[in-house]
């Protein structure tokens, strides 16, 4: 019963950012870029505060697995770098999003391979 409820958990926060990303395309003029990189920089100040290890306790891969998740990894490879010095700062987050940004990248040239991109209607 337990893994069930860490299941739900994950499908509703998961689904609420996603939920709120997806108002943000159909109420607002802003792109799809502009919404990820919010995501994104949310999850980094979640992160650089240290709410988002209290959120990642409650639910999981439904906070981890969005962009939110990304921008938190960057910020923790930083903290983590930081505390030797100013050039493993920098280094380090690069470290902590070298494989998602690689997959996203690769991913990214499959699926623009494959599919037909269309521009959001305004």
């Amino acid at each position: 019963m337990e893994i069930f409820l860490g299941f739900l958990k994950a499908f509703l926060i998961g689904g609420l950012v996603c939920m709120i990303a997806q108002i943000f395309i159909n109420k607002t003029k802003m792109t799809s870029a502009r919404i990820l990189v919010m995501f994104l920089l949310l999850g980094a100040f979640l992160e650089l505060v240290g709410a988002f290890e209290y959120i990642e306790k409650f639910a999981g891969a439904g906070i981890t697995i969005p962009i939110t998740g990304f921008g938190s990894t960057i910020v923790k490879g930083a903290k983590e770098g930081a505390k030797i010095g100013l050039f493993e700062a920098v280094t380090y987050g690069f470290r902590n999003m070298a494989a998602g940004l690689t997959a996203a990248i690769f991913f990214g040239f499959i699926f623009a391979l494959i599919f037909k991109s269309h521009s959001k209607k305004v």
